[in-house]
């Protein structure tokens, strides 16, 4: 493969398979796998054990600027640690859920986020999934897909995690912001997964990074 770090973009509306997709192929290519989405909900959950309101954008962005983090790499998966800690299972709670979005849509945050994330490069290639991945944080790269399901298939797939949460309100929420909304990025490769599995969804990813590096 190329000796330059290679970026595989994979982004979409939540609940279309982007995480366990992205696990799939980092695995298959032996690449290092970036979940962005938990970035941003550490932040989150760093805001409500210290008391700031998510519902603040001034103090969201200088809690941002001034808390002490961390990148480490384990098993080949990116950590964002907090002083040292990384709250596997604090950001995955419902409480931390909701107040994502909020601190997801500060612009200063987003730009902090944009910095972090290019930095993972230091771990080598990487398989990195979110919402802005092609289209704002690595934009140059050439291997860019964009996932995608009905909203009743995705609304099932979150009701079987046992979470509940208003997809569509989501989805708007995410595609209206000012900083880095949700689009489909210049050249991304869209899959609509509604009718396949995750092996049949990563399968088509990996075919089309095999085809495109073929070609390099």
């Amino acid at each position: 493969m190329n000796k330059e770090p290679i970026v595989i973009a994979i982004d979409g509306t939540s609940a279309s398979g982007k995480s366990t997709n992205a696990r799939l192929v980092a695995r298959a290519l032996g690449f290092v796998y970036v979940d962005t989405g938990a970035m941003y909900r550490t932040l989150a959950w760093h805001c409500l054990e210290a008391g700031v309101n998510v519902d603040d954008p001034r103090a969201v962005a200088a809690l941002c600027r001034r808390w002490q983090t961390t990148l480490a790499c384990v098993d080949r998966q990116v950590r964002l640690l907090v002083d040292g800690y990384y709250p596997e299972k604090e950001i995955r709670t419902a409480r931390t859920s909701e107040a994502v979005p909020r601190v997801a849509s500060v612009p200063k945050v987003r730009e902090w986020m944009k910095k972090l994330q290019r930095s993972c490069l230091q771990f080598g290639s990487l398989v990195m999934e979110g919402r802005d991945i092609g289209s704002n944080i690595f934009p140059e790269t050439g291997f860019k897909f964009y996932l995608d399901a009905a909203l009743a298939e995705r609304s099932k797939r979150r009701a079987s995690e046992g979470v509940e949460e208003n997809l569509a309100a989501r989805d708007q929420r995410d595609s209206q912001r000012a900083a880095a909304p949700l689009m489909i990025p210049l050249g991304a490769l869209v899959i609509n997964n509604s009718a396949l599995t995750a092996e049949q969804t990563s399968g088509a990813i990996l075919a089309e990074i095999r085809r495109r590096l073929a070609e390099a």
